[in-house]
Order: C-alpha cells, then structure tokens, then sequence
C-alpha cells in the first residue's frame, strides 16, 4: 500500500484493485507454516479476485438489495421463496469456486485445513454473508456421512465447485447448500427445551424416515437445498434429521418460512423464522443421539466465526491503514501523526495475533496428535470468543480513524462494523464459548495440561508469560463451582498466553516484544492505542502490509 499524495480536496481514493492476500505477511506465513504451500498460487489468485473493484462492488450489491420473502405465489400457493440480487449468487460462486464449502473434507491433506482457513479469512472481509450457507455446507459433511445412503446420493453435490442457485429437487441439482435448524424462541442456546416433535413415517432408500412438526426461531439459510434439524421423537428424544427443502417425490417440503429476520448486520444472508408442517426428512446419526451429532457442525463453524473475525480485524486495519496514509492534516498524512502511529500499531498487534490464532487453531484440526486435539478442544471456544469480540472494538476503532467519512453509508466501514458483532452470538456467544472451555477442562484435565506444558515451552525466557502460565494452572485446579464464576476471566488469560506463544514463535522480534510489553501491562485493554509496546510503532505499521 503506498501513498498516493495529497488529493486537490484531501479525500482518499477508494482501496480497491489490491491483492488481499499478498499484501498480508501474518496470513501468508501461516499458510507456508501450516504446510500449505501447494495453495500458495491458488491464494494469490483468490487475493488478487477478493481485491478487485468487480468484486467489491458486488459485495455492496448483495447487501444494499436484500433479499426478499415470497411466501404465496401469484395464484395462492405456498412457495415460501426468498429472491436475491444476482450479486449473491456472484459472491455464492466466488466463495464456492474458491473451496469455502468443502476443501477440507475433500483433500486428504491436513494442510488442506490451513488452506481453507486463508480463503474463509479472505472471503469474509469481503463479504460476509454469503460465507454464513457456504460453511454451514461444509461443516454438514462430517454429520452427514453418518447416514451412509444418503451420503453417498449426495456426495458429489457437496463436492462440487460450482454454486447452482436453481430451487429445484436434489435429483437436479449439480451442488447443494445445507443449513442448520437448532434454536427455538423458548430455549436458544438451551436446545434441551425445544418442542419440535418428530413422528416415524416408515423407511426408504434414505433409512428411517419422519414427518416433523415445530418451528425454528432462526432457521438459516432458508434456501438451502436441505437443513440438519434437531427435533424429538417420542422414544429417545432429541434427533438429528436431515431436512430437504424438497421432498423425493418432487413437491415442495412443508418448510413455511415466517418472516425473514431484520438483523443489524449480515444483510445479504437470509435468516429466518420457519414452521414445519408435517415436514419430510430422514434420521441422521443415533436416533436420542441428536444433540452430540448437530454439536459436531457446530465445532467447526466456531472455527469458522475465529478465522472470519479476524478477518474482520484485519480489514478494518487495512483501511484505517490506508486511510491515514492518504489523508493529511498540519502538514503531513495522518499515519506519521505521533498519536495515530501508536493506535495503528496497536491495531497491528491485534490484528496479527489474533490472524496467527485463528490460523493455528485451523492447522490443528487436521491431525489427530495428542497435543492438537487437546488444542482444538480447549481453543476453538476460547478463540471464538476472544476473537469476536475483539472484532467488534477494533472495527469500532477502524470506524473512528475515518471520522465522518467513516459514519455513512458510501464508505466500507459501516458494514464491516455491523458484520462483527454477529460472530459473537451465533454458534454460541461469549458466555457459552467460556463455559465450553471449562466443560473440556473438566472432561479433559489431561487436555489442559497438555495445553500449559506447550505454552510453558515457546513462552520460556519471558517471566511474566511463565507467570502467566503457572497462574492459568492454579486456577485449573481450583473448584467448578469457583472457576465458572471466573469463566471469562480464565478464557481471556488462556488466550492471550496463546497469543503471546504464537508471537513469539512467529512473529518478528520486535512485534513479539511489543506484544508482551502492551498486552500484559495493566494499562492495556479497555482503550486500543493507549500503548503499542514498543520505542517504534511505526515500524509495526509498515511491516504489517506488503
């Protein structure tokens, strides 16, 4: 990124026609680290596409036209259609073309995890909604498979790399989309309490087949080709089904889409309010066994919200970056002014430590190592929530660098300030990312100290992070009655060790120092910019773009 100099009326040209993924040194190091480097020429072209004008204004488009219910047709029937704007399905293809539905369950390489990490973290800071029925996809394969028959009919279709917007039954279809349908308006994120019953309706080349009857409070995406569906049956319990939007014999599945949600953020994705009718579907899983089997998408989604809110992060410093190094005032551009230096490079610590989490967290999920599985089970919750909800103040603060120019609509930061606070609340918010992480400690105390003893390793020669360390294990030890209180209190201290090891195995010496310096001074926290942690912020700033 360099300075274009002082435009004639001191207004900063759009940041378009760049490459977002050379231009990241964080993210390009990880892929190379993570083993991924056979996806280093297919990235570079993805950067170049997420960059480009075309696709920038196809992500506005998708957002600024909405999408928009049907329910009736013309002549009365129940067609329960929701229509977007062809820039959707440009943004749909983009991200399916680019391997964000299904890489990981679809190349045999680990690393293939790492590489899927890069593209969602692109892709997100693009546009974020068409990511929400894309990952959900992908996430569906795992649980899928546990229904062998019905796997096999619709493997290819979760397989391909071309998105296929027609609203047709599967036997058509060259790929398919599937969502989730969990929360109920009288439990949410206690899904214990849903009411959605589902009664036995013989078996079919599919198994064991149901007529389901409920509702769902967030039903998302509604035009899927087909949803995984937790409901009751009367002898076991929660189940999980899979739910197609049409029914084998080729009519329309009793799925009645209520209303659309008006959410604040994630406008081009349509979330919704549904009732299922006597709605067709088949068992997925161990009938009882429902809630397990959903939890297992819903595992890798949260690595999803991690890898896209730091996505966030990092676009949100991208333009303030660029904003400030075109935009002048007292004489010389906003980027060299002492006070904006120091908040830049803050942002750039943050920015980069919470890239490295989200990037380490996805190289771990493909291998099955002692030491990985104890990461992913203690981390994917604590990532989550440490990262979503450092996206929303650091895109605050990105907002802010733009002054007025940063409050209105023409400009990219109001949505990317609307997007962040939504990776916070779906697949569980902070409160239930917290006490997912003291659940794997108690279920898995080995995992913890599986955890400590690597962080105790790369953080060796820095006292306050062995500090750090030793304080995270006393308070492993301490009663779950005790530590729940403190669940948010133990996630953060656990992720910022994390972080600090990341930094000091990746990162540059003098961005590692700074890190540790700012993030374990009692300063540092509730303000970004209050300290960058180091003598010469502004060589965080220029290393942090390529």
């Amino acid at each position: 990124m360099t300075t274009t100099g002082i435009h004639p009326d001191n207004q900063v040209p759009e940041l378009k026609d760049y490459n977002v993924y050379t231009s990241d040194p964080a993210l390009r190091g990880a892929v190379g680290r993570g083993g991924a480097a056979w996806r280093d020429d297919e990235l570079v072209r993805q950067g170049a596409e997420y960059g480009a004008e075309a696709t920038l204004r196809a992500a506005e488009d998708a957002n600024r036209h909405e999408p928009e219910l049907h329910t009736h047709s013309r002549t009365g029937s129940r067609i329960d259609s929701v229509q977007f704007h062809p820039a959707w399905h440009t943004m749909m293809s983009i991200a399916r073309r680019n391997g964000i539905a299904n890489l990981p369950f679809f190349d045999e390489r680990p690393s293939a995890w790492v590489g899927y990490g890069a593209s969602l973290y692109m892709h997100s800071q693009i546009e974020s909604g068409s990511t929400c029925p894309t990952t959900m996809t992908k996430a569906c394969i795992p649980v899928m498979r546990r229904n062998a028959a019905l796997y096999a009919d619709l493997r290819d279709k979760l397989a391909a790399h071309v998105h296929d917007p027609r609203d047709i039954p599967l036997e058509g279809k060259i790929s398919m989309t599937v969502g989730m349908g969990m929360t109920e308006k009288q439990g949410g994120s206690d899904v214990r309490t849903n009411t959605t019953r589902a009664v036995p309706a013989g078996s079919g080349p599919w198994g064991e087949e149901f007529l389901i009857t409920g509702h769902k409070w967030f039903f998302s995406a509604p035009m899927c080709d087909g949803h995984l569906v937790l409901a009751k049956t009367d002898e076991h319990g929660s189940s999980c089904f899979f739910v197609p939007r049409w029914r084998p014999d080729g009519t329309k599945n009793a799925i009645h889409i209520q209303r659309l949600k008006d959410k604040v953020g994630n406008r081009s994705n349509s979330s919704s309010e549904v009732e299922f009718k006597e709605a067709w579907g088949v068992l997925v899983g161990d009938e009882g066994r429902g809630i397990p089997t959903i939890i297992e998408m819903a595992t890798v989604t949260r690595l999803d919200c991690a890898l896209a809110s730091a996505g966030f992060m990092r676009q949100g410093f991208a333009q303030a970056l660029h904003y400030t190094r075109n935009r002048f005032a007292f004489g010389k551009a906003l980027v060299d002014q002492p006070v904006m230096t120091e908040l830049l490079a803050d942002m750039a610590l943050e920015t980069e430590s919470a890239t490295l989490l989200a990037m380490e967290l996805a190289s771990r999920f493909g291998s099955p190592a002692p030491l990985d599985t104890a990461w992913r089970r203690l981390l994917t919750p604590a990532a989550k929530f440490w990262n979503c909800k450092r996206a929303v103040a650091l895109t605050g603060e990105a907002m802010e660098v733009f002054g007025g120019n940063g409050y209105v609509e023409d400009g990219p930061m109001g949505r990317l300030f609307r997007e962040a606070p939504v990776n916070s609340i779906w697949e569980g918010s902070g409160n239930v990312m917290c006490l997912d992480v003291l659940r794997a400690v108690s279920r898995n105390p080995d995992d913890a100290h599986l955890v400590l003893d690597h962080l105790q390793d790369v953080t060796a020669g820095e006292a306050r992070l062995q500090t750090e360390v030793q304080a995270l294990r006393q308070m492993v030890q301490l009663a779950p009655q005790d530590l729940e209180r403190q669940a948010r209190r133990f996630t953060q201290r656990l992720v910022r060790a994390a972080q600090a090891g990341l930094m000091l195995q990746h990162a540059s010496p003098l961005a590692a120092a700074a890190f540790v310096s700012s993030r374990f001074d009692p300063d540092w926290g509730p303000v970004t910019g209050i300290s960058a942690g180091t003598s010469d912020p502004g060589a965080l700033v220029r290393a942090a773009w390529h």
